[in-house]
Formats: C-alpha cells, sequence, structure tokens
C-alpha cells in the first residue's frame, strides 16, 4: 500500500502560510464546527472515503 501525504489540519500540524495572520481570517463568522473533535475526523475520513469510491466508479469503464 502506498503512503500517503496528509493535510497539516488533519495531523494537528498546520503552520500559517505567509501573510496570514494565526487567526485564520478566511473562516466565516457563524463557523461552529469543532475542528479538534476526533468525531469531526472520523467524520471528513468516512465523507472522503465514500467521496473517492464515487470518483474510482465514476473512472472506471463499464465491461
Amino acid at each position: 500500500m502506498s503512503e500517503r501525504q496528509t493535510a497539516g489540519a488533519m495531523t494537528g500540524k498546520s503552520k500559517p502560510s505567509a501573510g496570514q495572520d494565526e487567526k485564520k481570517s478566511d473562516v466565516p463568522a457563524d463557523f461552529d464546527i469543532d475542528m479538534d473533535n476526533p468525531e469531526t475526523e472520523k467524520a471528513a475520513v468516512a465523507i472522503q472515503s465514500q467521496f473517492r469510491k464515487f470518483q474510482k466508479k465514476k473512472q472506471d469503464p463499464k465491461s
């Protein structure tokens, strides 16, 4: 199985890029999802898994 790099947000090691402050100004004010909650990460992984399956099924030629 190939190794895959994860996004910094998933590993908790995110760093602000140049020109951004620590407050993440691009996040809407009404954004109330706790990104540090382990249940949020589990849900994100499940959604991504289903989407990858959908993409793979869409790309596979019908035999």
